[in-house]
């Protein structure tokens, strides 16, 4: 405990590019009591070597939240690159003798959660996002991530998952008891502009698609560009931005889509929602993903990939379970 009587938080993130990640962190990090908590956020580039911070680093210094660069955490795993990161976020954490260390994505994971062992940090949490061996993967690589998950929730003091299919899939051995379940959580009421930005993208009139997201493999968007190639009554916003894009592109042109398929880059959720009439999430893999819990609260039809959480939002009589102000609290109990 700190002589003002606060306790000291530090957050690390691999990536501050804006995802689920990211906005959980953000929300994390900006809707903890300033009374009783003194909060940090150690975070990486946009994934590329040498990549600047990202939008996450931009919205954490409007909400005046300090903020640490990682110069060393990239994307892709490398092994010297690594052991650079590790001795950078030691460093970090030794600097800033957290009372809770709060680790977020898996290269985050593993290297914070030993990094804080070492630096004898007394409560360590980490939050997996979706477990990566879950994924699509040879067997190999997907028996590594298995073996490297397990290790990081043995080192961890507590993990939180976001649903309770992550929950059954986790890497637990003799470690279950760490395990608890808090649900993503948006603000209530949703504050939702009129999506005019999408809507006079298309003919009046026609029939809108939507989904939002980080262009990614695992977002699996090309799913709606193939739907949308079998299917000339369809129309297709994709919002968001990210390594994909010029393959959703490609894809685009190839088939003649451009006056169908639309690629409208970042965009807030709330402002596009209500130009859809229908919202899709073909993820390949999810935690509890924010944007359909959005797109759920706004009342709209969803066709959706039952993957990780989405069943349990979708299944759910009601929002309650999925406030900001529940996954605050719930998560505030942790810090103790």
């Amino acid at each position: 405990m700190k002589a003002s009587g606060r306790r000291k938080i530090l957050f690390v993130i691999t990536k501050s590019n804006w995802g689920g990640a990211q906005r959980y962190v953000y929300d994390l990090a900006k809707g903890l009591p300033a009374e009783q908590f003194e909060v940090a956020v150690a975070l990486g580039g946009t994934g590329e070597t040498n990549a600047p911070a990202g939008l996450l680093a931009e919205r954490l210094k409007e909400a005046a939240v300090r903020i640490i660069f990682l110069m060393s955490f990239t994307r892709d795993v490398y092994l010297s690159r690594e052991f650079k990161a590790f001795l950078e976020l030691l460093r970090v954490i030794k600097q800033e003798r957290p009372d809770i260390l709060h680790l977020n994505s898996s290269k985050a994971g593993g290297l914070g959660a030993l990094a804080g062992r070492i630096a004898g940090v007394r409560n360590i949490i980490f939050t997996a996002h979706g477990f990566a061996h879950n994924e699509v993967r040879p067997f190999y690589e997907r028996a590594l991530i298995w073996v490297a998950s397990w290790i990081t929730i043995l080192l961890a003091h507590r993990v939180i998952v976001l649903s309770n299919y992550e929950l059954r899939r986790a890497p637990v051995i003799f470690s279950r008891r760490k395990m608890t379940v808090i649900y993503n959580g948006v603000r209530m009421p949703l504050q939702l502009d009129a999506g005019e930005r999408v809507r006079s993208a298309f003919p009046p009139g026609v029939r809108i698609t939507g989904t939002v997201g980080e262009l990614t493999r695992n977002k699996n968007q090309t799913a709606l560009i193939e739907q949308a190639k079998d299917d000339p009554s369809m129309f297709v916003a994709i919002v968001g931005e990210g390594e994909e894009r010029e393959h959703l592109e490609a894809k685009i042109k190839k088939y003649g889509l451009e006056n169908r398929v639309k690629l409208f880059g970042f965009i807030p959720a709330s402002e596009v929602l209500r130009g859809f009439d229908v919202f899709a999430l073909p993820s390949l893999k999810e935690g509890l993903p924010y944007v359909l819990l959005e797109a759920r609260a706004a009342g709209l039809p969803i066709v959706a990939n039952r993957v990780g959480g989405v069943g349990e939002i979708l299944n759910a009589k009601d929002m309650d379970r999925f406030s900001l102000q529940r996954m605050v609290q719930e998560t505030m109990r942790l810090y103790r």
